[in-house]
């Protein structure tokens, strides 16, 4: 990491043959008359360094007799001029003024500034504030904010963490048992412990903490920040975590909640882009590479527009995805990412558990009660179903025929309707003739969901899989693997039916065979990889008899194996070398391998987000996850996309189920 950064990581640097009363003229005559010339204005000033511009506005001042941030502000308007203006800002001022702006109202904004700048850009942030509003910026926040948020604001505004980059190696076992025994390790946490580590260490340090932690706890520090500390406080905390580990995807997670879903946070977006784009924005760039599905560039010029646009484009500095790039920083990143992967042991929760004092009787009266005579109680019909396990519900439905000589599931589908009739009916199968169901439903009439295949074979067990080929053959009398093969073709459909043998190895990591498979995978083209040549059947192959029968704790091995060989993570290497079903596939494998309540919260964010909802996917995981890890789906879902499933779900006209089912272990 050292040797990467003493490199330039920004994509705007000091301007050759630099002039500044040259440039102020420029400028001057791009404002002068009727209108302005907009497209010299943003050219000009986002090819020259924060320190030159400075220069810029001294000459100004002297040639002209004028402000040249006030003219600005008067030619340009909207979200340009803001960019504009910004950019004209020396670095501690903008924050400054970011700040000041924010306080009592952004507390985001707050926690990005004072967590990602070293101690010197601190210290300059203190005086640039004192200098600009002649108040003490440290008073300020202390007024406004409280408790434990506000002691470790206290101390980040200090600017005193160690840099000398020295690991004390006793003392790095020792803060790693003190953060286990302050937080999971005893009943409450000891905030004040979290506050000095956290708040003083060395990055280096605390780098080598975190992952003597993770040996200790079993699980990643953030996890424990999560369920051990809350509200600003926990988001500050998360927020410094993240930012010790990579301040880039720090960044490049920033970004991207900025500009997902509907509308921009604008003064998000800009305050990213100037703040970094002359100290690691190529890194920026890698890391959001990485974590999403396509480039900062693109995103950025899918979600703005007009000069803005053009802006924001030449600040972020060329397209990674025509590139096809990849830094040593974010190599490095990959690597951690995989080995977090591999050694935490995330406790998976459903939402849905048996219900105390459960009566299958008494549920089996109350369900006949509510859909006798004219109309239907849907409340008590939802309330019963929801509130009891699988199990459970297949007792009701045993008992119900026994008391009443009736069908349960032909009463609910004759008394329901639309989506809440799909969503409890789906809840009162066995998830294996649920999941039966629900790759037939792919399969039907015109067209094939082949993603709805993909998440359900993915996401199984073996012991899941062949249940579910057990209950298809039941239900449909014929075999799962026949119906794939006759939908599907090609290498997709000899992936589709490896996983449907539901024959994964289970065994643990085997270190030999993670090294052999990391080098099998690294075969491919090499317009990529120095490597031998090879067909793209062959290639295909290669990766399908690995991701499709290694056991998933092997294969974050193989990945994380495949990083340090190849300087390449595998996500990288299957979006671009592979297309269509066959790609989708691979990545869902490769996804669930790594953390697949975040895989399946992605799902859930693509069945909601825009314009309709895809009710067959939301019913889908709702009701097949909800006494597996829904809990942990909702937590990866809130920490993605800054927003709860139970917000999304509001808006559906069978919410009401769905939230009953999302929502029934929100207090644990």
């Amino acid at each position: 990491k050292s040797s990467t950064s003493l490199l330039f990581r920004g994509t705007v640097k000091d301007f050759e043959g630099f002039d500044a009363s040259s440039d102020a003229q420029t400028l001057y005559n791009a404002m002068k008359g009727i209108g302005s010339d907009k497209e010299t204005i943003l050219d000009l000033i986002t090819s020259r360094s924060n320190a030159q511009r400075q220069e810029i506005v001294a000459a100004y001042k002297s040639l002209f007799g004028k402000d040249l941030i006030g003219d600005l502000k008067y030619e340009l308007t909207g979200k340009f001029e803001r960019l504009i203006v910004c950019l004209m800002r020396p670095p501690a001022y903008h924050d400054a003024k970011e700040i000041k702006d924010g306080l009592g109202t952004n507390e985001k904004c707050l926690i990005e500034i004072l967590v990602s700048r070293n101690n010197q850009q601190i210290h300059a942030l203190r005086d640039a504030y004192k200098d600009a509003y002649g108040r003490d910026i440290e008073a300020d926040i202390v007024s406004d904010t409280s408790g434990h948020f506000k002691k470790m604001l206290v101390v980040l505004l200090q600017g005193t963490r160690d840099e000398s980059g020295v690991v004390h190696a006793d003392l790095v076992e020792e803060d790693a048992k003190e953060l286990y025994a302050a937080g999971e390790e005893q009943w409450g946490t000891d905030e004040a412990t979290f506050i000095m580590i956290l708040g003083n260490r060395s990055v280096t340090h605390l780098q080598m903490v975190f992952d003597e932690y993770e040996k200790i706890a079993e699980k990643s520090l953030e996890d424990s920040i999560k369920s051990e500390l809350s509200g600003d406080f926990e988001r500050l905390m998360l927020a410094v975590v993240q930012c010790i580990r990579s301040v880039p995807m720090f960044f490049a997670k920033r970004l991207y909640k900025a500009m997902k879903g509907l509308g921009t946070a604008d003064n998000t977006l800009i305050r990213i882009m100037i703040s970094r784009s002359e100290i690691d924005m190529l890194d920026i760039r890698e890391c959001f590479c990485l974590l999403y599905e396509k480039s900062l560039y693109n995103m950025i010029k899918d979600d703005t527009s007009g000069e803005y646009k053009r802006t924001l484009l030449r600040l972020c500095g060329g397209d990674d995805d025509l590139a096809g790039e990849f830094f040593p920083e974010a190599a490095q990143i990959a690597y951690k990412m995989w080995e977090i992967s591999a050694m935490s042991k995330v406790q998976l929760k459903g939402t849905v558990r048996p219900f105390v004092g459960f009566d299958a009787s008494s549920d089996a009266k109350a369900l006949r009660k509510a859909m006798k005579g004219f109309g239907t109680d849907e409340d008590t019909i939802i309330s019963i179903i929801t509130q009891r396990s699988n199990e459970q519900r297949q007792e009701v439905k045993q008992v119900f025929k026994s008391l009443m000589g009736r069908d349960l599931m032909v009463d609910l589908k004759s008394e329901l309707s639309n989506n809440l009739r799909r969503l409890v009916l789906g809840l009162m199968m066995t998830p294996a003739e649920f999941d039966a169901k629900m790759m037939r439903k792919a399969m039907e009439g015109a067209g094939t969901d082949e993603h709805s295949l993909i998440e359900v074979l993915v996401t199984r067990s073996n012991q899941e899989i062949q249940a579910m080929c057990a209950a298809y053959q039941e239900a449909y009398k014929s075999n799962l693997e026949d119906a794939i093969s006759s939908d599907t073709s090609g290498h997709f459909c000899r992936i589709l039916v490896s996983l449907v043998q539901g024959a994964r190895e289970e065994g643990p990591v085997d270190l030999e065979r993670a090294l052999v498979d990391a080098q099998v995978s690294n075969s491919i083209p090499p317009s990529h990889i120095n490597a031998c040549n090879d067909d793209s059947n062959a290639m295909e192959t290669r990766f399908m008899s690995i991701l499709c029968t290694r056991s998933f704790t092997h294969l974050r091995r193989v990945f994380q194996e495949f990083v340090k060989c190849t300087n390449k993570d595998i996500e990288q290497i299957i979006k671009k070398e592979f297309s269509a079903d066959v790609k989708n596939a691979m990545f869902a494998i490769v996804r669930s391998v790594k953390n697949q309540p975040s895989y399946l919260a992605d799902r859930l964010y693509k069945a909601m987000k825009g314009l309709g909802t895809d009710d067959r996917a939301l019913i889908r995981i709702m009701v097949s996850r909800s006494e597996v890890d829904l809990f942990n789906i909702r937590k990866e879902f809130k920490d993605t996309h800054d927003v709860s499933v139970h917000d999304f779900i509001q808006v559906l006209e069978y919410k009401t189920a769905c939230l009953a089912i999302e929502s029934a272990r929100k207090s644990l």
